[in-house]
């Protein structure tokens, strides 16, 4: 039986079918201004017997397709634990949202922190920034890394923060050095969340952001334990997803 799972982010939109023998297929589109019309692009040619959806397009999906659907915390906890069955804690930054799960040794859903209406803290505030400072997406983590010094930025808010960002760079402030302090009030705002939800390892990053080496380091840094990326950060909830399909029917 092949099994899909689709996650229709805000960004992006991941899809992954599942036979027997595992991972068969993966793929992944942008969002756009209509998502139904890419994800209906994105699953021509593809077969599949079940398919669920998760992320914040799974309505759409639904109505569209006349499919079952799942929410994002359980896509993504089935998924991290397939991937790595000892997991405990899962951090998952997006396009346009971040949420932090905590599980059992079993797998279930013990609670999570969910930030869905503020850009602040998640890959949009990222790519803003990174635009304003002149640095590319795949550029900024790495440039910020080569940071002499941490510039505190005082607004999570995306606009003052952008305008907070404009001031100092007319101030003539090395752009790593803003960079750095950017990166940092994401990390703060994540960190925030893992601990409300109780941090154990081994915790899971996963999402877009999940890319970014600056990022990364400082969640290390700052919670002082190891943090396990999947491969695929990105395909963790459509994986999820596909396995729930499974049980479906």
């Amino acid at each position: 039986m092949r099994l899909a799972g689709i996650d229709i982010g805000s960004r992006t939109i991941e899809l992954v079918v599942l036979n027997e023998r595992g991972i068969i297929e993966s793929k992944q589109a942008e969002s756009g201004f209509d998502p139904m019309t890419q994800t209906k692009e994105l699953l021509e040619g593809v077969q599949y017997d079940r398919i669920m959806a998760t992320g914040y397009g799974r309505h759409l999906f639904e109505l569209s397709f006349d499919a079952p659907t799942v929410t994002e915390i359980k896509a993504y906890a089935v998924g991290a634990r397939s991937l790595f069955p000892e997991v405990r804690t899962i951090l998952d930054i997006g396009g346009q949202d971040s949420k932090a799960i905590s599980v059992s040794d079993e797998g279930k859903v013990v609670k999570f922190e969910m930030n869905d209406r503020c850009a602040a803290g998640t890959g949009k505030f990222l790519e803003i920034m990174a635009t304003t400072l002149g640095f590319s997406l795949d550029q900024f983590g790495v440039e910020a890394l080569q940071a002499t010094k941490d510039i505190r930025i005082n607004s999570m808010c995306t606009v003052f923060a952008e305008s907070e960002v404009t001031s100092l760079v007319a101030k003539g402030v090395n752009r790593r050095d803003i960079a750095l302090g950017l990166h940092h009030s994401v990390v703060r705002r994540a960190v925030g969340m893992l601990k409300r939800v109780s941090v154990k390892e081994p915790i899971i990053f996963a999402g877009g952001v999940a890319r970014n080496p600056c990022t990364r380091h400082l969640l290390e840094e700052v919670l002082g334990q190891k943090i396990v990326i999947p491969e695929n950060p990105q395909m963790v909830g459509a994986l999820g997803a596909a396995l729930l399909a499974g049980e479906k029917g």
